[in-house]
């Protein structure tokens, strides 16, 4: 049902209606993040789902992609990453602090 419909007879009932919840912000402030200069200097993680592939990618998996990229590339300075599964893994986070990745 449309919630304009809803609404409307909620409010020819003389229901009490809900507000909406506001939304949800982010605490603290988030400063810019630099761009950077040069080539290697950050790598951005996102994975995909891929029906083809698997259905789940584990944190030890991802590490080691990243360890075979490195190898080609070298580490990168820093990681940025969404708060997904495999990235926030203890795995992920303990091959960070293996290779003093940001």
């Amino acid at each position: 049902m449309n919630w304009k419909r809803l609404y409307r007879i909620h409010k020819e009932e003389r229901l009490t209606v809900r507000k909406r919840g506001e939304r949800k912000r982010a605490l603290g402030t988030r400063a810019p993040m630099a761009i950077p200069q040069d080539p290697n200097q950050r790598w951005s993680l996102d994975l995909v789902s891929d029906a083809l592939v698997d259905n789940s990618i584990s944190g030890e998996r991802v590490t080691r992609e990243l360890d075979a990229i490195a190898e080609r590339r070298g580490y990168s300075c820093m990681a940025v990453s969404d708060d997904g599964t495999e990235l926030t893994s203890n795995a992920m986070l303990a091959w960070q602090q293996n290779r003093s990745v940001q």
